[in-house]
């Protein structure tokens, strides 16, 4: 009868003393989005080197899952904020237009906010932009060869046109060297009056984002999060076409 007694105190101090136990919490699992990793991203707004000042905003959003352990921790449609570091105008003899970008904070579609750092890695292949990915800029196209084709087109038309002249007035020779002469001048003032091309990126031209640091989500952050109502990926203009393959306005002016 003791031996029962004593068992059964037994297993109620240890009970008691299980209950007293504290417990350790389980350790909640994290997600680390590394440094270096590329995010594709589709602008939301029209940037260009025109109307862009220093401290603008720019807004995307992903367009690419991106996993972590088998995990989708930036799901598409998640929005990107960034801001425009510095602006530089195409010049109207030589230059060409600069803009410089840089990606600050991440929001999730379940509203979870992380702000970091990031930079250009690349541009949509389809745009006619250049991207310098050591500094993070973005340079417009260059138009040398437009500036020589809108020279030349002043000169075939003024050539054209002193023909005429010159074939009226019995000089068809010297009006056409006068004339040539004359259009080539006047192409040579359109072109020093006219800046070159401007940095463009339209709506919905895709870039990628590159991850200067680590950005890190509890498993808890990443409930519901989804974007069911996101707006449809490449909605938007996309990249403008080359101003090298558009024609001169010049031409318009003085027609053959």
């Amino acid at each position: 009868m003791s031996l029962r007694v004593a068992l059964l105190s037994l297993g109620i101090a240890t009970s008691l003393l299980a209950e007293e136990a504290p417990t350790t919490p389980q350790e909640e699992r994290q997600f680390v989005v590394d440094p270096g990793t590329r995010i594709p991203l589709s602008l939301i707004n029209s940037i260009t080197t025109k109307t862009a000042a220093e401290g603008d905003r720019i807004y995307l959003e992903t367009v690419f899952p991106i996993l972590v352990s088998g995990k989708v921790v930036i799901p598409p449609g998640s929005y990107v904020q960034g801001t425009v570091t510095q602006v530089k105008r195409p010049g109207r003899v030589k230059g060409r237009g600069e803009i410089y970008l840089r990606f600050d904070s991440l929001i999730l579609p379940n509203g979870v906010l992380r702000d970091f750092r990031a930079r250009v890695g690349a541009l949509d292949g389809r745009a006619s932009e250049e991207l310098d990915k050591a500094e993070g800029k973005v340079k417009s196209e260059g138009n040398k060869g437009g500036d020589a084709a809108t020279v030349a087109q002043g000169a075939a038309s003024g050539a054209s046109i002193g023909a005429i002249a010159g074939a009226i007035g019995g000089h068809t020779g010297m009006g056409v060297g006068i004339g040539a002469a004359a259009g080539a001048a006047a192409g040579l003032a359109a072109v020093l009056l006219t800046r070159g091309p401007d940095a463009v990126l339209a709506k919905g031209t895709t870039v990628e984002m590159v991850l200067d640091r680590a950005i890190q989500f509890k498993e808890d952050e990443l409930a519901s999060n989804t974007n069911a109502n996101r707006r449809a990926i490449g909605e938007g203009e996309g990249p403008l076409p080359s101003k090298k393959n558009q024609r001169s306005p010049y031409s318009t002016r003085y027609p053959l």
